[in-house]
């Protein structure tokens, strides 16, 4: 009988503890979810709104990276798709930019909404337009998209910014 009362005792009293932590377990659980889902709103509006500006785009340029120069092609354009290579430094003329000018230039217009689809077509490039702060890699097998507005009419340089070889363009 006293080892029955002794248990009897120590489980009405640990149960009563059991009880003041049970609201505390309560409160660090029911707490990080309410900050998670606070968090999680506004974030799932935004995704839905950059996919929705990917979806109204008036042109489509497919970008592909290759040892050593990238390939443009204009969806909306059916036939227009170029190579664009690097000018070795007896090709460039005076005031052009070494390492940055290249042979034929990607042209788009400025003040709508452009759709860069960019693949690559061997290694890891990395499709890069320093003065606008676009950087975006490009993977094999993978279609990384981009939606941009160009703001001004002018001559905006691109390069890898990943080292994809030797000559990387």
């Amino acid at each position: 009988t006293v080892m029955f009362v002794y248990l009897l005792f120590n489980s009405f009293y640990f149960k009563s503890k059991k009880i003041e932590y049970q609201f505390g377990e309560l409160l660090c659980s029911v707490f990080p979810t309410l900050i998670l889902v606070a968090q999680m709103v506004p974030s799932l509006s935004l995704l839905y709104y950059y996919g929705l500006m990917n979806l109204d785009s008036n042109l489509t340029v497919k970008v592909t990276g290759h040892q050593w120069y990238w390939s443009y092609e204009f969806s909306d354009i059916p036939g227009l798709e170029f190579d664009s290579y690097m000018k070795s430094v007896d090709q460039l003329e005076l005031g052009e930019p070494r390492l940055l000018e290249v042979d034929n230039r990607c042209v788009v217009p400025c003040d709508i909404n452009i759709r860069f689809c960019i693949t690559s077509g061997d290694v890891i490039h990395s499709w890069a337009l320093p003065s606008m702060s676009i950087k975006l890699d490009a993977m094999s097998g993978i279609l990384s998209t981009l939606s941009y507005s160009f703001p001004t009419v002018g001559v905006f340089y691109g390069q890898c910014s990943e080292i994809c070889g030797a000559n990387h363009s």
